[in-house]
């Protein structure tokens, strides 16, 4: 392959509960029903499903459904070790040439849209923070709390904490990081404009309504529960790990640990802070050049935009 070509790449985002898996089994699965089944592979965009163990707050794809079409980035990583946007994007580029070269497509498809918004335009120039500054950090952190900094960011830098889950202890630490490094907002190192030059982007963005997105979610948080997702929490405790564990820290998980509550209770609170992380994902893909926003359940017109994609590319 020459170094010149652009390697094609199809982009699927959508929210949490959306049903981007089933889309991609449906689209690309051994049992599709397309004429491009079998032509393409699946990188998860989902910085939780990549953790072993945690299976069933993540929704990760099932052996079945990764039985039907490649997915990778998927139960892979050690929950201890924080999987961040820089592992990510290195990951993936090597995927998407390893994917390319087998003469198929590299789909990304995920709701972590900090994740797919990096690999579409790149990743800002941002200041290396000072050890100092991390320590300090990390020191306020566990004297403080997470509430605490994500209190102090939203005064700091409201932007960036507008697109930062409270519970994402590492995203929250960074953008302070770099404010007390250089004494300017993360928000204000901009991304580039323009998708990266080594890729060619289809970048479908799927929409539902908020009440049927809503519906969606605490109807998963509900087949969660009946799945034994308390039984999960118990297990992964008796592993050794706890609430600093950075896996455990993800909707899903983080509401076990916080006192006072019964089991309805955090069933109730996993539905909310849900619904306030959907909110958020889309912020994201705002301005995404030549991005296509499109029903989730209309097939067809997703089909047609990805078969006329891959079969000019392969």
């Amino acid at each position: 392959m020459s170094g010149d070509v652009k390697i094609p790449v199809i982009v699927i985002f959508a929210p949490t509960a959306t049903g981007k898996t089933a889309l991609t089994v449906d689209l690309f699965g051994k049992d599709s029903l397309f004429s491009f089944k079998e032509r393409a592979e699946i990188i998860s965009c989902d910085s939780q499903a990549v953790y072993r163990y945690f299976d069933i707050g993540t929704a990760k794809p099932t052996a079945e459904e990764r039985s039907l079409v490649p997915y990778h980035l998927v139960d892979f990583a050690d929950p201890e070790v924080q999987f961040g946007l820089g592992d990510f994007m290195e990951r993936a580029d090597c995927l998407c040439s390893e994917i390319w070269s087998r003469n198929k497509i590299p789909v990304l498809c995920g709701g972590t849209g900090f994740y797919v918004r990096n690999f579409i335009l790149g990743s800002p120039k941002t200041p290396e923070s000072k050890p100092e500054v991390r320590i300090q950090i990390k020191e306020k952190l566990a004297q403080l709390g997470k509430e605490s900094l994500y209190a102090e960011l939203k005064i700091l830098d409201p932007a960036s904490a507008a697109k930062i889950n409270i519970n994402d202890e590492y995203r929250i630490c960074r953008a302070l990081e770099v404010f007390y490094t250089c004494g300017k907002p993360l928000s204000s190192f901009a991304l580039p404009k323009e998708p990266r030059s080594r890729y060619k982007f289809l970048t479908l963005i799927l929409e539902r309504s908020k009440e049927e997105l809503y519906e969606r979610i605490d109807l998963r948080v509900e087949k969660m529960f009946a799945q034994g997702l308390p039984q999960e929490i118990e297990k992964l405790k008796a592993m050794g790990y706890t609430k600093e564990t950075p896996a455990m820290k993800a909707i899903g998980y983080s509401e076990f640990f916080i006192e006072g509550l019964s089991l309805e209770q955090i069933k109730e609170k996993i539905k909310n802070d849900s619904h306030h992380y959907a909110k958020k994902q889309y912020t994201f893909m705002r301005g995404i050049p030549d991005a296509i926003t499109v029903d989730a359940e209309d097939i067809n017109t997703i089909a047609e935009l990805v078969g006329n994609f891959i079969s000019k590319e392969l």
